[in-house]
C-alpha cells in the first residue's frame, strides 16, 4: 500500500510542478492587463469569464505553497502578482474587498462576501510568509480583520454575513476564516488572529455541529440553530472532510482538544457521503439520503487529505485513484470539474481556476507523507 502511494504521490508531484504550475501562470494569469483567469478551457485557452476575487486570493495560496514545496518555477513573482491584484482591482475604498470584476477590470459587483474576506486573509498570511514577512502585509490584514469584526461580528460569536443581518447563516466561510486564522498563527501572529479562531472553533463544537450525527450543518438561523426545513438538514461531505481536517490544526495550532468531533466528521463523509464509485458526493441529508449525487474535483481532494492525515491508507488510496479520473485530460495540467450520478466525467467545461488551491492543499499533505524531497 505504501509503495503505490509513494509512487502515487511522485507522479502526482510531476504532474504539478511540470505541468500544472507551469501552465497555470503562463496562461492562466493575464499578463497584460493584470489579474487571473477564471478558468481554462479544455482546448487551453483562457476564457473572458467574469473574475471572482477569491480567485487571485487563492492563486496568492497556491504559488507560496508552491515554492515551499519545491517548485523552482517564479513562484515569487506570481505570489507578488496576486497580491497587486486584490490591491489593483478588488480592494474598495472602505477596505474590503469586492466580489467580481470583468475581465478588463470593470466592477461587476462591489458587495463584501465573508466567504471572499477569508480568502484575503489566507492570501495576506501566505504572501507574507512566503516573502520575508514585510509588514505592510501584516498591517493589512490587521485592518481587514479589525473591519469585519467592527462591521460583521455577530451578538454571540462568529459573524454576519451583511448588515444589516442576512439570514441563514452559514458555516462555510466559517471554515475558511478559520483556515486564515490558523495559518496566521501558524506563521507567529497571535492577538485577535488567535482569538477569532479560538471563538470558531468553540462555535463550531457547540452550534455547527449535530451531536447526534457528527456531522456539520451549512445553514442556521440567527441564534446559529440549523434552518427550519430541508435546509437545516443539508449535508456536503466535501465539508465533513474539510472542518476535520482544520479542527485538528486547530489542535495543533491553538492547543484546543477537538476530543471526537474531527474523527466523527471524517466518518459521516466516509459512511455516508460516497457514492458506489468511492467520489465523495456532493450532498446529502444529516441521515445520509443523497440529494446531489454528482461530484466535484475538490471533495475528492479534501477526502484525500484528510484519509492522509487520519493514517487511513486505505481510503487515501480509493481517495487518490477516484481523483485520478479527473485529472486526466488531452491537456496535461488541466483537469475535470464535475462527475455526474453515473460516474461519467463531464469534459466539455473549462477548467476551473479555483479548484487549484484545492489541488495543492493536499499536495503539502501527500508530498511530505509519501514523496518528501
Amino acid at each position: 500500500m505504501e509503495a503505490v502511494l509513494r509512487q502515487q504521490a511522485r507522479d502526482y508531484r510531476h504532474w504539478l510542478f511540470e505541468h500544472v504550475l507551469p501552465l497555470w501562470w503562463e496562461i492562466g494569469a493575464d499578463h497584460v492587463r493584470g489579474g487571473f483567469c477564471e478558468s481554462i478551457d479544455q482546448t487551453g485557452r483562457p476564457t473572458e469569464a467574469p473574475r471572482r476575487m477569491r480567485v487571485p486570493a487563492r492563486q496568492v495560496f497556491v504559488y507560496a505553497e508552491a515554492g515551499r514545496l519545491g517548485w523552482a518555477g517564479p513562484w515569487p513573482a506570481a505570489v507578488i502578482h496576486g497580491l497587486d491584484s486584490l490591491e489593483r482591482f478588488y480592494r474598495r475604498p472602505d477596505g474590503f474587498y469586492r466580489t467580481l470584476v470583468s475581465a478588463d477590470g470593470a466592477i461587476l459587483d462591489d458587495s463584501v462576501d465573508l466567504y471572499d474576506q477569508a480568502f484575503v486573509l489566507l492570501a495576506l498570511a501566505h504572501g507574507y510568509d512566503a516573502l520575508g514577512r514585510p509588514a505592510a502585509l501584516l498591517r493589512r490584514a490587521e485592518g481587514l480583520l479589525d473591519r469585519l469584526i467592527v462591521r460583521f461580528a455577530h451578538p454571540a460569536r462568529g459573524f454576519e454575513e451583511a448588515r444589516p443581518a442576512r439570514l441563514p447563516l452559514r458555516s462555510n466561510p466559517h471554515m475558511h476564516l478559520l483556515e486564515a486564522l490558523l495559518a496566521w498563527v501558524s506563521f507567529g501572529v497571535e492577538g485577535s488572529f488567535r482569538e477569532r479562531a479560538a471563538e470558531i472553533v468553540a462555535l463550531a463544537g457547540e452550534c455547527l455541529i449535530d451531536p447526534d450525527t457528527g456531522s456539520i450543518g451549512e445553514y442556521f438561523d440567527a441564534g446559529w440553530r440549523p434552518v427550519a426545513g430541508s435546509d437545516g438538514h443539508l449535508r456536503e461531505p466535501g465539508h465533513q472532510f474539510e472542518w476535520a481536517f482544520l479542527l485538528r490544526e486547530a489542535e495543533t495550532w491553538l492547543g484546543l482538544p477537538a476530543g471526537d468531533r474531527p474523527a466523527r466528521l471524517r466518518a459521516f463523509g466516509e459512511t455516508r457521503g460516497l457514492a458506489a464509485t468511492g467520489a465523495a458526493v456532493f450532498s446529502v441529508t444529516d441521515q445520509g439520503a443523497v440529494l446531489d449525487g454528482s461530484a466535484r474535483l475538490w471533495a475528492q481532494t479534501e477526502r484525500l487529505r484528510t484519509s492522509l492525515v487520519f493514517a487511513d491508507l486505505d481510503a487515501a488510496e480509493s481517495a487518490l485513484t477516484v481523483l485520478n479520473g479527473f485529472l486526466k485530460t488531452d491537456i496535461p495540467g488541466l483537469w475535470l470539474d464535475r462527475m455526474l450520478d453515473d460516474g461519467t466525467l463531464v469534459r466539455t467545461t473549462p477548467a476551473p481556476a479555483s479548484t487549484l488551491y484545492h489541488l495543492v492543499t493536499v499536495a503539502r499533505v501527500l508530498l511530505q507523507q509519501f514523496d518528501a524531497p
